[in-house]
């Protein structure tokens, strides 16, 4: 009887060491898959990869042309006040081996354009740091969302270690606080033909 009720102890300790095994098996796939990238929010878009330091890289098709698309990420090392669980983010969109556009969502509604462009496009002063560099940038302004950055202040910030964004919100000026160091330029080269350059004020 004595060796009959050890039976159960021994089967029920068994299933308790094997269900432990999977939470851990379990938990250590998610965090290993955290570590590599993270999941895409666009239907038809790859999971994200690492592209070095803190950029993600993600791949798509064109459903009507083919053409290769890829999207590289930054998201920023802080948030904005009126949202702390959105942080502003940088996005470069290439098609077939080049860039295609390059935008600053700051992940809050944006004030109305301060300023015309050059074509009399609205436009959104910034003020950008580039490692030592800082200078003001008028962005296009779009749907009051996000900014089209310029593809000089993208060339100087895939070669730095500190890239910020200061701006207007409707909280009053607030600055966007990036770490690009890190970046595979031969990935951005290749699916962008775009390439770092020290950052100038010009």
């Amino acid at each position: 009887m004595r060796g009959s009720r050890w039976v159960p102890k021994a089967m029920g300790s068994g299933l308790a060491a094997r269900a432990a095994l999977i939470f851990f098996v379990v938990g250590a796939a998610a965090w290993a898959s955290a570590q590599r990238g993270a999941m895409s929010p666009y239907q038809g878009e790859s999971d994200g990869v690492s592209a070095g330091g803190q950029w993600l890289e993600f791949h798509s098709d064109d459903k009507m042309t083919g053409a290769k698309k890829v999207r590289f990420q930054l998201v920023s090392d802080n948030y904005f006040r009126e949202d702390p669980n959105y942080k502003p983010r940088v996005n470069l969109y290439c098609s077939d081996g080049k860039l295609k556009l390059a935008d600053f969502n700051p992940g809050v509604k944006l004030p109305p354009p301060n300023r015309p462009g050059f074509w009399g496009q609205p436009q959104l002063e910034v003020e950008v740091r580039v490692d030592d560099v800082h200078y003001f940038k008028g962005w296009n302004w779009m749907r009051g969302h996000f900014l089209s950055m310029d593809k000089g202040t993208v060339r100087g910030m895939m070669g730095a270690n500190i890239f910020n964004v200061a701006l207007p919100t409707r909280s009053g000026r607030q600055i966007a606080e990036f770490s690009p160091g890190g970046l595979n330029l031969d990935r951005v080269r290749q699916a962008c033909d775009l390439t770092a350059k020290k950052p100038s004020t010009d």
